[in-house]
C-alpha cells in the first residue's frame, strides 16, 4: 500500500507509520511540529518529512490510504486536498479496525491502567512466544514500536476513549469491536469532549452494548459505577468480575497468594488489580494461571507508569504519568502503603485541560490525603495557552481539600523546594503527564539522591 499520515508525529501515529514502513508498506507524512522522540525514530526510518508544513502537492492518486492524526485541524489543506479526490481517509482505530478483521481482536477500556493491562498481556504474551499484534500507549521495554501490523492471528489494542480524529468524533475504542474486552474502571476525564460525567459513562455503556454474544468481557468489580453497569449492559456475553487479589508485603516486595506464593515486581493495590485483569486476559487466550503468575514475576511496569529514578537504601525517586484524580489517588496510595516507614513527599502537576478547568478541579477533593507532604505545580502560561480560566493557588488548595498544600507556579521554585529536603527514608513521588514546566525529571530526580 502507499499511505500517507496527516500529522504523522503524534505518539500512535508515528509508530503506525514505522509499523506499516517495516511490513514494506510505502509511507509518507507531514506535520507543521515534530518533537522528540518522534522526530528522530522517523529520521532514522526515512520517513521525516523534508520541511514542515502542510503542502496538497503530496496527495496523488497513487495513495491508497490517508490516515488522519487528531492534530490536523479539519480545514487542514491536505485534507481538504484528499477529500476532493475521494481519497479513503481514516483515522488510526478504524485503519486498525479494517486491518486486523480476520484477527482475534482483544481491547482494553478504561479511564485508568489502559497501558498498563495491555503491557502485562504483551509481556507474557512475548516470554511465551506467541505471535501477536498490538497497539499500546507507551513505549514498552524490549518493543521497538508501539504498534504492530503483521499476518498474526490476534491484535492486542489498548482502546482509548478519547475522539478518532477531526472529521471522526466517535471514541477510539467504539471502533475496534473485540471478542475479548476488559474495562479497568470510569472516572471522568476529557472534560472538553465530554462536558458532563454521564456522557463520559456513556461511552462505556455504548462500548459494552456493542460486544456481540457470546464476547467476553473483564471488569473490576471495585468499581460500583462499572459493576452496575456490566450487570444492566452484559446480560449476552461472558462476564468475568475482578479485583484485588491476596498479597502480602515482604521487604517492599509483593507477594501474591494465589493457591501457592508468586513474587512480582510492581506493586500497589491498582497494579495488582491491573495485574489480575491481565490475567483473565491471557486465560481468555490459553494461558493457564501459574504460567501466568510465573511470567509475570520479572514485569517492572509501562514507562512512566511508578517507574523509578533512582533508588538507594532508604528512598527512592519514582515518576507517574497520573495526572487525574483517580489515578493520582491510587499512586499516591501504593506508594505510601509500600513503604509506610518513610516520609513520602508527592509532587503532580496540573498540565492537561481537564486539570486546569476550574469546575474540574474539586475532582481533586482528598487525591494526595495519602502523602505525608503534598505539592502542586501549574504554570499559568499553560492555562493561557488553552484559553482557559485562570485559577489563584487558594483555589487549588481548596480543591485538593488540604490546608498544608504546597503550591508552585514555577518550575525554580518546585526544584529549589526539593534541593532543600533531606532525603534519608524518604521516598519521592513525580507524577505528570507533561514534564513540571521543561524540567529533565530523571535527570533532576536522580540528583537528589547524591
Amino acid at each position: 500500500m502507499n499511505v500517507h499520515f496527516i500529522a504523522i508525529g503524534g505518539a500512535a501515529m508515528h509508530n503506525l507509520a514505522l509499523a506499516m514502513h517495516q511490513t514494506g508498506h510505502s509511507v509518507t507524512g507531514s506535520d507543521d511540529e515534530i518533537f522528540e522522540p518522534s522526530k528522530g525514530r522517523l529520521a532514522a526510518a526515512g520517513l521525516l518529512p523534508e520541511a514542515m508544513g502542510w503542502n496538497p502537492d503530496r496527495l496523488t492518486a497513487s495513495i491508497d490510504a490517508v490516515i488522519l492524526g487528531m492534530h490536523a485541524r479539519i480545514e487542514n489543506p491536505e485534507l481538504l486536498k484528499a477529500q476532493e479526490m475521494g481519497l479513503r481517509v481514516y483515522s488510526y482505530p478504524e485503519f486498525i479496525y479494517e486491518r486486523s478483521l480476520d484477527k482475534t481482536r482483544v481491547v482494553i477500556a478504561g479511564s485508568h491502567g489502559k497501558t498498563t493491562i495491555t503491557s502485562m498481556i504483551l509481556h507474557v504474551l512475548k516470554k511465551l512466544d506467541r505471535d501477536f499484534d498490538y497497539l499500546v500507549g507507551a513505549q514498552i521495554e524490549g518493543f521497538d514500536t508501539m504498534v504492530r501490523l503483521s499476518d498474526a492471528p490476534i491484535i492486542i489494542l489498548e482502546g482509548d476513549e478519547y475522539l478518532s480524529s477531526p472529521i471522526d468524533r466517535r471514541p477510539k475504542f467504539h471502533l475496534y469491536h473485540p471478542r475479548i474486552a476488559l474495562i479497568s474502571g470510569i472516572a471522568w476525564d476529557h472534560i472538553n469532549v465530554f462536558p458532563t460525567w454521564d456522557i463520559y459513562k456513556e461511552q462505556f455503556s455504548l462500548f459494552i452494548d456493542d460486544l456481540e454474544p457470546g464476547a467476553h468481557l473483564a471488569y473490576c468489580s471495585t468499581d460500583e459505577t462499572l459493576s452496575e453497569m456490566t450487570i444492566k449492559h452484559g446480560s449476552e456475553i461472558n462476564t468475568h468480575a475482578y479485583e484485588t487479589p491476596p498479597h502480602k508485603i515482604e521487604n517492599g516486595r509483593t507477594i501474591i497468594l494465589d493457591g501457592g506464593e508468586y513474587a512480582i515486581s510492581v506493586f500497589g493495590d491498582h497494579n495488582l488489580q491491573n495485574m489480575n485483569g491481565a490475567r483473565i486476559v491471557c486465560e481468555s487466550l490459553g494461558i493457564e494461571k501459574d504460567l501466568f503468575y510465573n511470567t509475570i514475576a520479572d514485569f517492572t511496569g509501562a514507562s512512566r507508569r511508578l517507574e523509578i529514578i533512582r533508588e538507594i537504601a532508604d528512598g527512592a525517586v519514582y515518576k507517574d504519568f497520573a495526572h487525574s484524580p483517580s489515578k493520582l489517588s491510587a499512586t499516591v496510595r501504593a506508594v505510601k502503603k509500600q513503604w509506610p516507614d518513610r516520609k513520602l513527599i508527592a509532587a503532580m502537576e496540573l498540565h492537561t485541560f481537564s486539570s486546569l478547568t476550574k469546575e474540574f478541579l474539586k475532582e481533586y477533593s482528598g487525591s494526595m490525603n495519602d502523602a505525608d507532604e503534598a505539592i502542586v505545580f501549574y504554570k499559568e502560561e499553560t492555562i493561557a495557552h488553552k484559553k482557559l480560566d485562570p485559577i489563584s493557588i487558594q483555589e487549588v488548595v481548596a480543591s485538593f481539600g488540604r490546608a498544608d498544600l504546597i503550591v508552585f507556579t514555577t518550575t525554580a521554585q518546585l526544584q529549589k523546594h526539593l534541593e532543600s529536603m533531606a532525603w534519608k527514608d524518604a521516598n519521592l513521588l513525580l507524577m505528570s503527564s507533561g514534564n513540571f514546566g521543561g524540567m529533565n525529571v530523571d535527570e533532576f530526580g536522580a540528583s537528589l539522591l547524591d
